[in-house]
């Protein structure tokens, strides 16, 4: 049976390079993508099997359709990374009542490891979670994170990256019997749209994002783990190289919390 691979936001930046990366790889991709205009040509882009699947991951509902697009187009997953991720320059609201970044970089994939985890077990998938180094800049409170009470947008972006380093061990826990592995890995800085704005803010970043590295490099440590055979699961990767997590990252008690907050933001279990 052929291998298939899903990858969130995979029509630009690292998502783009991973996803062209596993079809020379031999994999069938599935990209999730949000405009369908630059996701379909990404797909078009691949040189291989790949299909795309337009979705809103900061909206629950549209999670949940692209949760059974997937399911629908692969009787097997093999790799499914969650690399989709937004930096907002201001606070919003989604429909769902909760602030975007926290929707997108975190109940997102928090909703679809919960959809898909009957194919997880199946397949023994490979998840793999995108990080951030900022993730140590960002606190995780329950009470004001998820509605961006206290919104800013470098911390924010920090404290939803904060919160996907906190669920990792607990998926890893969840599934340690079941043959599906989950890690997480920083990239490296790399030179992507994201956090792309105007103003005064957006010409400094801009001039120094044309120093950093470029998204085909971002991609190799995420394909690595991706492919990686080892077995090795709850881990966190700097690039190649694997790192303890900053206390901040180990704080059960928060973790626990959020995972609370997330299953009845998301209705799931």
């Amino acid at each position: 049976m052929t291998r298939t691979a899903v990858v969130t936001g995979g029509s630009r930046g690292i998502g783009q390079a991973v996803a062209a990366r596993l079809v020379e790889e031999g994999y069938r991709v599935v990209i999730v993508a949000r405009d369908p205009v630059r996701g379909e040509a990404a797909r078009a882009a691949l040189p291989g099997d790949a299909l795309l699947v337009v979705a809103d991951l900061g909206e629950a509902a549209s999670v949940r359709e692209a949760a059974r697009a997937v399911l629908d187009a692969c009787p097997r997953l093999d790799v499914l990374v969650h690399n989709a991720g937004v930096w907002p320059a201001r606070r919003e609201i989604t429909s769902d009542g909760v602030e975007r970044a926290f929707a997108v970089n975190h109940l997102a994939p928090f909703l679809l490891n919960h959809l898909l985890e009957e194919r997880l077990r199946e397949s023994g998938t490979r998840v793999v979670q995108v990080s951030a180094g900022l993730y140590v800049k960002g606190r995780s409170d329950p009470g004001r994170t998820a509605t961006g009470l206290d919104f800013h947008p470098i911390r924010t972006y920090a404290d939803t990256k904060l919160c996907n380093l906190l669920m990792v061990p607990l998926f890893a826990r969840r599934w340690q019997d079941a043959g599906v592995t989950i890690d997480a890995v920083h990239p490296g800085v790399i030179r992507t749209g994201l956090g792309a704005r105007g103003g005064p803010l957006g010409l400094v970043l801009k001039a120094v994002k044309s120093t950093w590295d470029t998204p085909e490099a971002g991609a190799r440590p995420v394909v690595r783990l991706a492919l990686d055979a080892s077995g090795g699961t709850g881990r966190d990767f700097e690039i190649d190289r694997e790192t303890p997590l900053a206390p901040v990252a180990r704080d059960a008690a928060v973790a626990e919390a959020l995972w609370r907050q997330a299953a009845a933001l998301t209705e799931t279990a």
